[in-house]
């Protein structure tokens, strides 16, 4: 059971690599947005906002 987890994580980590490796301008940009994003908007785009009962979100982005 390990030693499969084990090599189900490292291939996950060797798609990440990839991916990185095949898009590096598109993650850069990716990662200055989620750099200027205040925690209030990580955290409604991430989906742990509070809901009002009529299903708008408190603090929605703008």
């Amino acid at each position: 059971m390990s030693r499969e987890l084990a090599g189900a994580l490292c291939l996950v980590l060797v798609i990440e690599g990839l991916v990185l490796f095949a898009a590096p301008r598109g993650w850069q940009a990716t990662m200055r947005e989620a750099a200027n994003m205040s925690p209030r908007a990580a955290a409604v785009r991430r989906g742990r906002h509070r809901h009002r009962p009529g299903g708008a979100a408190v603090g929605a982005l703008n």
